[in-house]
């Protein structure tokens, strides 16, 4: 329960960070459960793991935003 809690509190650090962790903490938990109740474990994973996906989907769509600007500054 502690490290639920914690991982719960540092993923409101971020927007970003907290919807790929709060995302990754449902499905690792319900993966661990099913794969011999290692649910807390589970969590912890797909936190770490939610979190590193939405970081890189973040980067990606500004990486678009910022082509769309310079193409629309180069017109």
């Amino acid at each position: 329960m502690a490290l639920i809690a914690t991982t719960l509190a540092l993923a409101t650090i971020g927007t970003a960070n907290a919807a790929g962790c709060l995302k990754g903490a449902v499905v690792g938990g319900v993966a661990g459960h099913y794969a011999g109740h290692h649910a807390v474990v589970g969590a912890v994973g797909g936190c770490v793991v939610g979190r590193h996906l939405a970081k890189q989907h973040a980067q990606q769509e500004a990486q678009q935003q910022a082509a769309q600007r310079h193409a629309a500054q180069a017109q």
